[in-house]
């Protein structure tokens, strides 16, 4: 039997979209964002995610008892997470957003005032997977395609899958669609496993137990579109 891993290391391996971590800082605007106006290339800003959690938390006169009761977290990784030492999973974002009655969007980039954005392909930011303490990187890396936003209902991402020894499922709520751009995709669902090639494409309940990962030793590159309430 396996030793019991630590709260962070518990919630660092998780499926391609699970641990969206700390992302976008955006600045506020009356009307549409143009990615073109966000600075360089490649750039990186995150979000303080555990900022927005306590904020929304503090405002509702919940304590982070309340919130464990709710989302069947530990009291001790909600402190984590609000701290910014734990990068949260998107699976464990959307419980908080249930918990919380926002919107999972409000989350991942904050404030949503714009009714629709354009994201340049010269000018789109990587974000990278990481851990908040180690900040190493755990499998792919990827671009937010329209992180702006207002009421938005569906995640987009260009995803870059890097070879790695990760083997754990997860569930959560919601949907997700994956087209394959370049490379060989492995994904497992419960107990079955699907190897996709460039054109290839799936559509899953993400309530399913699942695992996307690259196959084999060539980076993998995917369009990845999630869709959680």
């Amino acid at each position: 039997m396996k030793e019991k891993k630590s709260s962070d290391e518990t919630y660092r391996y998780k499926d391609f979209l699970h641990d969206l971590g700390q992302f976008y800082e955006k600045d506020k605007g009356k009307h549409a964002v143009d990615s073109s106006t966000r600075g360089r290339s490649g750039e990186e800003a995150v979000l303080k995610v555990g900022g927005n959690v306590r904020e929304i938390r503090e405002r509702k006169g919940l304590s982070l008892r309340d919130i464990s009761q709710r989302t069947g977290l530990a009291v001790e990784l909600l402190s984590e997470i609000e701290e910014g030492t734990v990068a949260p999973p998107l699976g464990t974002i959307i419980k908080l957003a249930k918990a919380l009655e926002m919107k999972t969007g409000y989350f991942i980039s904050g404030t949503e005032e714009l009714p629709y954005t354009i994201m340049r392909k010269d000018n789109r930011k990587l974000i990278s997977r990481y851990n908040a303490k180690e900040s190493d990187k755990y499998g792919y890396e990827f671009y937010s395609l329209a992180p702006y936003k207002k009421n938005r209902h569906m995640e987009p991402f260009i995803v870059t899958l890097e070879p790695s020894d990760i083997e754990e499922l997860t569930a959560h709520d919601g949907q997700e669609f994956i087209y394959v751009l370049e490379g060989t995709m492995e994904v497992r669902l419960a107990d079955e496993t699907h190897l996709l090639e460039p054109g290839d494409a799936i559509y899953y309940d993400s309530t399913v137990p699942h695992l996307v990962k690259c196959h084999g030793s060539t980076t993998t590159k995917i369009l990845a579109v999630l869709h959680a309430e």
